[in-house]
């Protein structure tokens, strides 16, 4: 996979790092000669330029690019660079980091942006995820589909704990995507048994009814 980071900061540059390891190829963009640091990422490509310009993503091949990644400091240019690479070079997948949440709402397609990614947000959610028994957890929302993904950890006595993933009938648009029991991942099928302390992971999309969900895992499948 061929991914363009515009933004080489301390983020685009782990970004950079952390894919690099995984064996796809990374170009580097800033505008700042103080961010070129070529020797903490050598495996990249880097380009002194300006991401807002379409003659610097024209340089840096966004035609060619599998996913294009706004990953600078500054709300106002990670939505432009979105936009133009989706628009102009028709870029399949565009990830846009969001500075400042209070500008969240503008991170969508309208602008290009197929993911969104707020620290703040992200960081809220492991926090509650990380203390919530009991609750349902939303951990991330994809922008373009509005899908969800939300967490919940069976607490002692929960009524779903002996009961097999296949005699529960979620709501409409939510699927159970998986089961983490102790340090293990599981896929579920409608022969496993659902166990106190299971921490279930869903994928919701925009019709789910989140409001039906919270009542089955509170009070069981009975309670619809």
């Amino acid at each position: 996979m061929r991914v363009v980071i515009a933004g080489a900061g301390s983020v685009g540059r782990s970004i950079a790092r952390e894919l690099l390891g995984h064996g796809h190829e990374v170009t580097l963009i800033d505008r700042q000669p103080s961010a070129m640091r070529v020797s903490q990422v050598a495996d990249a490509d880097w380009l002194l330029a300006d991401a807002c310009e379409l003659p610097t993503l024209t340089q840096a091949k966004v035609d060619e690019c599998d996913v294009v990644v706004a990953a600078t400091g500054d709300d106002k240019a990670n939505l432009v660079i979105s936009l133009l690479a989706k628009t102009e070079y028709g870029v399949p997948r565009t990830v846009a980091r969001v500075n400042n949440p209070k500008n969240e709402w503008m991170f969508d397609e309208a602008w290009g942006v197929d993911v969104a990614v707020s620290t703040p947000r992200i960081m809220t959610a492991m926090v509650e995820e990380a203390v919530a028994v009991g609750d349902l957890v939303r951990i991330f929302t994809f922008h373009q589909s509005k899908a969800d993904i939300l967490e919940l950890t069976l607490p002692e006595g929960s009524p779903l704990a002996g009961l097999r993933v296949g005699q529960v009938a979620w709501p409409e648009d939510t699927v159970l995507a998986c089961i983490v029991r102790g340090t293990r991942p599981i896929a579920p099928s409608v022969d496993d048994t659902l166990e106190e302390r299971d921490e279930l992971l869903f994928v919701t999309g925009r019709e789910a009814d989140e409001k039906a969900l919270e009542e089955i895992l509170t009070h069981g499948p009975g309670a619809r």
